[in-house]
Protein backbone atom coordinates (compact mmCIF):
# COMPACT_ATOMS: atom_id res chain seq x y z
CA UNK A 1 0.00 0.00 0.00
CA UNK A 2 2.85 2.34 0.32
CA UNK A 3 3.56 1.88 -3.52
CA UNK A 4 0.30 3.10 -4.48
CA UNK A 5 0.18 6.07 -1.51
CA UNK A 6 2.78 7.47 -3.47
CA UNK A 7 1.31 7.55 -6.83
CA UNK A 8 -1.79 8.53 -5.61
CA UNK A 9 -0.25 11.66 -3.87
CA UNK A 10 1.50 12.34 -7.00
CA UNK A 11 -1.87 12.25 -8.83
CA UNK A 12 -3.80 14.45 -6.38
CA UNK A 13 -0.72 17.11 -6.68
CA UNK A 14 -1.02 17.30 -10.30
CA UNK A 15 -4.97 17.82 -9.93
CA UNK A 16 -4.19 20.51 -6.89
CA UNK A 17 -1.30 21.92 -9.87
CA UNK A 18 -3.72 22.17 -12.58
CA UNK A 19 -6.23 24.22 -10.32
CA UNK A 20 -3.57 26.47 -9.18
CA UNK A 21 -2.63 27.24 -12.60
CA UNK A 22 -5.61 28.34 -13.77
CA UNK A 23 -5.20 31.07 -11.65
CA UNK A 24 -3.59 32.14 -14.96
CA UNK A 25 -6.28 31.97 -17.19
CA UNK A 26 -10.07 33.52 -17.28
CA UNK A 27 -11.13 35.69 -14.30
CA UNK A 28 -10.52 33.47 -12.06
CA UNK A 29 -8.85 36.27 -9.26
CA UNK A 30 -11.69 36.23 -6.39
CA UNK A 31 -12.15 32.26 -6.29
CA UNK A 32 -8.91 31.42 -6.33
CA UNK A 33 -6.68 34.42 -4.55
CA UNK A 34 -7.75 32.79 -1.28
CA UNK A 35 -7.16 29.42 -1.59
CA UNK A 36 -3.93 30.18 -3.70
CA UNK A 37 -1.60 29.76 -0.29
CA UNK A 38 -3.39 26.53 0.89
CA UNK A 39 -3.44 25.00 -2.22
CA UNK A 40 0.42 25.41 -3.08
CA UNK A 41 1.16 23.74 0.30
CA UNK A 42 -0.95 20.89 -0.02
CA UNK A 43 1.62 20.34 -3.44
CA UNK A 44 4.47 20.76 -1.14
CA UNK A 45 2.86 18.52 1.47
CA UNK A 46 1.27 15.76 -1.15
CA UNK A 47 4.96 15.77 -3.09
CA UNK A 48 6.64 15.47 0.53
CA UNK A 49 4.73 12.16 1.45
CA UNK A 50 5.10 10.79 -1.56
CA UNK A 51 9.08 10.89 -1.76
CA UNK A 52 8.81 9.56 1.90
CA UNK A 53 6.64 6.70 0.64
CA UNK A 54 9.64 5.85 -1.73
CA UNK A 55 12.53 6.46 1.25
CA UNK A 56 10.12 3.77 3.21
CA UNK A 57 10.15 1.79 0.46
CA UNK A 58 13.80 1.23 0.30
CA UNK A 59 14.30 1.41 3.76
CA UNK A 60 11.80 -1.11 4.14
CA UNK A 61 13.40 -3.16 1.41
CA UNK A 62 10.50 -3.88 -0.56
CA UNK A 63 11.90 -5.46 -3.60
CA UNK A 64 8.72 -5.63 -5.34
CA UNK A 65 9.23 -2.12 -6.62
CA UNK A 66 11.39 -2.18 -9.53
CA UNK A 67 13.08 1.29 -8.20
CA UNK A 68 14.14 -0.54 -5.07
CA UNK A 69 15.27 -3.71 -6.45
CA UNK A 70 17.48 -2.07 -8.80
CA UNK A 71 19.29 0.09 -6.47
CA UNK A 72 19.21 -1.31 -3.13
CA UNK A 73 19.99 -4.67 -1.20
CA UNK A 74 19.40 -6.61 2.13
CA UNK A 75 22.66 -5.59 3.37
CA UNK A 76 23.02 -1.91 2.05
CA UNK A 77 23.25 0.21 5.67
CA UNK A 78 20.41 2.02 6.35
CA UNK A 79 22.12 5.43 5.44
CA UNK A 80 22.55 4.25 2.02
CA UNK A 81 18.97 2.89 1.60
CA UNK A 82 17.59 6.46 2.69
CA UNK A 83 20.06 9.03 0.56
CA UNK A 84 20.22 6.26 -1.97
CA UNK A 85 16.94 7.15 -3.11
CA UNK A 86 17.95 10.20 -4.84
CA UNK A 87 21.21 7.97 -6.32
CA UNK A 88 18.89 6.58 -9.51
CA UNK A 89 16.90 8.59 -12.12
CA UNK A 90 13.37 8.07 -11.12
CA UNK A 91 14.60 8.71 -7.15
CA UNK A 92 16.57 12.16 -8.39
CA UNK A 93 13.32 13.50 -10.66
CA UNK A 94 11.03 13.17 -7.32
CA UNK A 95 13.82 15.27 -5.37
CA UNK A 96 13.71 17.56 -8.44
CA UNK A 97 9.51 17.96 -7.93
CA UNK A 98 9.64 18.10 -4.58
CA UNK A 99 11.64 21.03 -4.56
CA UNK A 100 9.83 23.01 -7.33
CA UNK A 101 7.05 22.13 -5.12
CA UNK A 102 8.74 23.58 -2.55
CA UNK A 103 9.53 26.77 -3.81
CA UNK A 104 6.41 27.33 -4.96
CA UNK A 105 5.06 27.15 -1.65
CA UNK A 106 7.47 29.11 -0.15
CA UNK A 107 7.07 32.01 -2.48
CA UNK A 108 3.07 32.63 -1.43
CA UNK A 109 4.57 33.46 1.52
CA UNK A 110 5.75 37.02 0.08
CA UNK A 111 2.52 38.32 -0.59
CA UNK A 112 2.76 41.40 1.56
CA UNK A 113 4.51 43.32 -1.53
CA UNK A 114 2.53 42.40 -4.55
CA UNK A 115 -0.02 40.01 -4.19
CA UNK A 116 -1.23 39.35 -7.56
CA UNK A 117 1.91 38.52 -8.75
CA UNK A 118 2.87 36.42 -6.30
CA UNK A 119 -0.37 34.19 -6.90
CA UNK A 120 0.57 34.78 -10.86
CA UNK A 121 4.16 33.32 -10.35
CA UNK A 122 2.86 30.44 -8.19
CA UNK A 123 0.22 29.57 -11.24
CA UNK A 124 3.37 29.60 -13.51
CA UNK A 125 5.39 27.80 -10.99
CA UNK A 126 2.44 24.85 -10.48
CA UNK A 127 2.70 24.63 -14.28
CA UNK A 128 6.27 23.50 -13.85
CA UNK A 129 5.46 21.28 -11.39
CA UNK A 130 2.45 19.76 -13.50
CA UNK A 131 4.68 19.34 -16.23
CA UNK A 132 7.33 16.96 -13.98
CA UNK A 133 4.40 15.02 -12.32
CA UNK A 134 3.47 14.25 -16.10
CA UNK A 135 6.93 12.90 -16.59
CA UNK A 136 7.46 10.88 -13.46
CA UNK A 137 3.91 9.25 -14.02
CA UNK A 138 4.21 8.24 -17.20
CA UNK A 139 8.30 7.88 -17.72
CA UNK A 140 9.51 7.43 -15.04
CA UNK A 141 7.48 6.00 -11.95
CA UNK A 142 9.71 5.13 -9.07
CA UNK A 143 6.85 3.13 -7.93
CA UNK A 144 6.23 0.49 -11.14
CA UNK A 145 6.27 -3.05 -9.55
CA UNK A 146 7.84 -6.14 -10.69
CA UNK A 147 6.40 -9.65 -10.44
CA UNK A 148 7.34 -12.06 -8.71
CA UNK A 149 9.91 -10.09 -6.49
CA UNK A 150 13.65 -11.16 -6.18
CA UNK A 151 14.49 -12.34 -2.70
CA UNK A 152 17.46 -9.67 -3.07
CA UNK A 153 18.43 -6.47 -4.78
CA UNK A 154 21.33 -5.66 -6.59
CA UNK A 155 23.96 -3.09 -5.17
CA UNK A 156 24.16 0.81 -5.14
CA UNK A 157 26.72 1.64 -7.19
CA UNK A 158 29.47 1.68 -5.38
CA UNK A 159 30.72 5.60 -6.01
CA UNK A 160 27.34 6.38 -4.77
CA UNK A 161 27.73 4.89 -1.73
CA UNK A 162 29.78 8.19 0.06
CA UNK A 163 28.50 10.49 2.37
CA UNK A 164 28.91 12.93 -0.59
CA UNK A 165 25.08 11.54 -1.93
CA UNK A 166 23.31 12.32 1.13
CA UNK A 167 24.36 16.17 0.68
CA UNK A 168 25.05 16.49 -3.03
CA UNK A 169 22.51 16.22 -4.73
CA UNK A 170 19.72 17.63 -1.93
CA UNK A 171 21.86 20.42 -1.90
CA UNK A 172 22.29 21.04 -5.84
CA UNK A 173 18.82 21.09 -6.64
CA UNK A 174 18.05 23.70 -3.56
CA UNK A 175 20.19 25.92 -6.19
CA UNK A 176 19.53 25.12 -9.55
CA UNK A 177 15.83 23.84 -9.45
CA UNK A 178 14.95 26.41 -6.74
CA UNK A 179 16.27 28.97 -9.48
CA UNK A 180 12.95 28.07 -11.22
CA UNK A 181 11.71 30.26 -9.13
CA UNK A 182 12.76 33.36 -10.61
CA UNK A 183 11.34 32.25 -13.86
CA UNK A 184 8.62 31.85 -13.23
CA UNK A 185 8.68 35.15 -11.35
CA UNK A 186 9.52 36.43 -14.82
CA UNK A 187 6.75 34.72 -16.61
CA UNK A 188 4.59 36.02 -14.17
CA UNK A 189 5.39 39.50 -14.57
CA UNK A 190 5.33 39.26 -18.82
CA UNK A 191 2.21 37.46 -18.41
CA UNK A 192 0.24 40.43 -16.18
CA UNK A 193 2.94 43.00 -16.83
CA UNK A 194 3.70 43.85 -13.21
CA UNK A 195 7.26 44.37 -13.64
CA UNK A 196 8.84 46.99 -12.34
CA UNK A 197 11.31 47.76 -10.03
CA UNK A 198 8.51 45.72 -7.93
CA UNK A 199 9.74 42.75 -9.96
CA UNK A 200 13.22 43.42 -9.04
CA UNK A 201 12.54 43.68 -5.22
CA UNK A 202 10.91 40.20 -5.11
CA UNK A 203 13.69 38.75 -7.44
CA UNK A 204 16.17 39.35 -5.32
CA UNK A 205 16.13 37.60 -2.83
CA UNK A 206 15.37 34.29 -4.37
Amino acid sequence: MTAELGIICLVLALLVSLAQSAYLFGNLDNILAASMPRAAWLQALLVTLSLASLILLRVESDFSIQNVASHSNLHLPLLYKIVGTWGNHEGSMLLWLWVLSLFGALIVMSTDTNPSLIRSTNAVQAILVAGVITFILFTSNPFDRIFPPPPDGKALNPLLQDIGLAMHPPLLYLGYVGFSIVFSLSVASLLTTQGGREWGKIAHPW
